[in-house]
């Protein structure tokens, strides 16, 4: 059994976000255990050039077997040392005009990104709380990854916004659930970063506007397709990089009093500043401006 009292846990490390934290994680000395879903991207992902550091774990955060079965996987490499960290980063995104979304398409949006989240922190808190912490800071860390649409919530978006809103709601009752058992929680909210989640997003839209009866797709094809490029154009155009969001996620692993909340991105400081200054008619009003 290697050293591990700096052992971290990231979900959703196929790609994106994920897969840049574990890496630049890894390459910083942290054990790092990669959630991703499939043997396949295990493999993939171990042929990363990061030694034992980097280690994949087959993990799926809607299926509780997964997560139970992850978790006996890493307890028997961690044995009694406890995790550092816990970093809930894995997460879809159902963008489109709500009437135009599934029951069934909503549902398994709040799966990935709230309940997934909670039965991850549910079954991983006994490590957290056994982690050595780093003497003066906590003993063990919850960083939960959102999204700055779970501050401001943007049109067409609605499933989304309301798993983010759900995951900022339950990070903020944990800290201070928490508190007392010296488990630190933080929130990192990107903004528009380019990454493969926007040719996702851009696939599942054009799924569920296909599929929506006619009509009813037809009220919004127009103002939705102009969103979705002026938001994909933010993320390809922004300078906020995948990195600058790994280097949130180590301030809140590593600092002795870590952020509530880690904004990331020039996009997301400007709306949750307008967010706190703006009665909502206007703030409807400027998103609607500036998305047009």
């Amino acid at each position: 059994m290697s050293h591990t009292s700096n052992a971290v846990l990231i979900t959703g490390c196929s790609s994106g976000l994920g897969r840049a934290s574990a890496l630049w994680l890894a390459d910083r000395g942290f054990t790092v255990f990669a959630g991703v879903r499939g043997a396949e991207a295990v493999a993939e992902l171990g042929r990363a050039d990061a030694g034992d550091r980097l280690r994949p774990v087959e993990l799926d955060v809607t299926s509780e077997e997964s997560i139970a079965q992850a978790h006996k996987v890493i307890g028997e490499q961690i044995g009694t040392g406890g995790l550092l960290g816990l970093v809930n980063n894995a997460g879809i995104s159902v963008s489109a005009p709500l009437e135009c979304v599934p029951v069934e398409e909503l549902r398994y949006q709040l799966e990935v990104n709230l309940i997934g989240v909670a039965a991850m922190i549910r079954q991983f808190l006994p490590q957290l709380r056994a982690g050595s912490g780093n003497g003066s800071g906590p003993s063990g860390r919850i960083v939960n990854v959102t999204s700055g649409v779970g501050r401001v919530a943007l049109p067409y978006m609605t499933a989304y916004a309301a798993s983010q809103f759900g995951k900022e709601g339950l990070s903020d009752a944990l800290r201070r659930e928490l508190a007392p058992q010296r488990v630190s929680v933080s929130v990192i909210e990107p903004g528009a970063i380019a990454t493969p989640i926007w040719r996702k997003q851009a696939e599942t839209a054009a799924r569920l506007l296909e599929n929506a009866p006619g009509p009813v797709a037809a009220l919004y094809r127009d103002r939705f397709t102009e969103f979705s490029k002026a938001n994909a154009a933010t993320a390809t155009g922004g300078k906020t990089s995948p990195v600058d969001v790994a280097r949130a996620i180590e301030h809140a692993l590593t600092a002795r009093r870590p952020r509530t909340r880690y904004r990331v991105g020039r996009d997301v400081a400007l709306g949750s500043l307008a967010a706190r200054l703006l009665p909502d008619r206007l703030l409807d009003l400027a998103l609607t401006r500036s998305l047009s």
